[in-house]
């Protein structure tokens, strides 16, 4: 019942943003939640992790290693590009980037489970982008938007740290010591981190409420746009490079799939509410279309 609801995601995603767009002033003065839900939910991934996500590093290092570098090399590049060629202003120039620069997301993981691909491998991956991005993410965006706007890449960096690096290793160790008892409650925590998302979302798109009708359109063809270019580079370039099509799908979706949540958080913190916008937009469509590539993939053998 519990996989059921957690299946539903994008469903949960567009009805709660459709509430707050109707009523934003119910979910607004919850302005606060965002930062503590995101470490729930990086909590919520570092306690279904394992010591061995970490070893399957040395098995695979160039692999692993194609997949960051596509990840922090293109996923900022074509946010920025996509902002110029839509003309976005700088709030929400600002957004696509951070969308950009983050890691990975965490859903990649259940869409690799759904396409058939290689859920370790996507595990790992995750992981490694995450730890990355500790450091990539605030500069990252110093370079795209530094010459915009200002951006205080030190102090992102320590809250990256806090809301990423720490509840992460400490989801780890009580892994180590409790997993017995986790790995039966493992979709529950899945749920947990849905609701999260969700209500994050939700706040996100009732403080943007005056302004989506009349950015919605261009901005969601741009996130569209941004995302489906992940996932075809993800995939052909790895396919370049001769890797079979299990880690071809893998590659493309850990490479499409952000951790949007991340980039709404530092949004909402550091530059403003319009910031946040692309990243909670992105949250819906790329559970939407990962969930569409993940059906079709799916039903192939490899």
């Amino acid at each position: 019942m519990i996989k059921k609801i957690s299946a539903l995601f994008p469903i949960w995603a567009i009805v709660a943003s459709i509430f707050a767009y109707m009523q934003p002033s119910i979910v607004v003065e919850y302005k606060s939640w965002i930062i503590p839900l995101l470490i729930l939910i990086m909590f919520c991934m570092g306690v279904t992790l394992r010591i061995d996500d970490f070893k399957r590093v040395a098995k695979k290092p160039k692999i692993i290693a194609l997949t960051v570098i596509l990840q922090f090399l293109l996923m900022p590049f074509i946010a920025f590009i996509i902002s110029k060629l839509f003309h976005f202003s700088t709030d929400v120039m600002v957004g696509m980037v951070l969308v950009g620069a983050v890691s990975g997301g965490t859903a990649s993981n259940v869409i690799s489970y759904l396409a058939k691909a290689d859920v370790a491998l996507s595990i790992t991956m995750t992981v490694v982008s995450t730890l990355f991005s500790i450091v990539l993410t605030p500069l990252l965006t110093l370079l795209y938007v530094g010459m915009t706007v200002p951006v205080p890449a030190s102090s992102m960096l320590i809250s990256i740290l806090k809301i990423v690096f720490l509840p992460v290793v400490s989801g780890v160790i009580l892994n180590y010591f409790f997993h017995k008892f986790i790995e039966k409650r493992q979709d529950l925590l899945a749920l947990l981190s849905i609701i999260s998302i969700v209500f994050i979302i939700a706040i996100v798109v009732g403080l943007n409420e005056p302004r989506i009708s009349t950015i919605a359109a261009s901005l969601f063809i741009g996130i569209a746009l941004h995302n489906i270019l992940g996932l075809f580079s993800g995939y052909y370039i790895s396919k370049f490079f001769g890797y079979d099509k299990k880690t071809c799908k893998t590659v493309a979706i850990e490479v499409g799939m952000q951790n949007s949540g991340l980039a709404v958080a530092l949004a909402m913190k550091y530059f403003s509410t319009l910031s946040a916008l692309p990243g909670a937009i992105f949250s819906i469509w790329h559970n939407i279309s990962g969930s569409i590539l993940a059906s079709y993939w799916g039903k192939e053998e490899g």
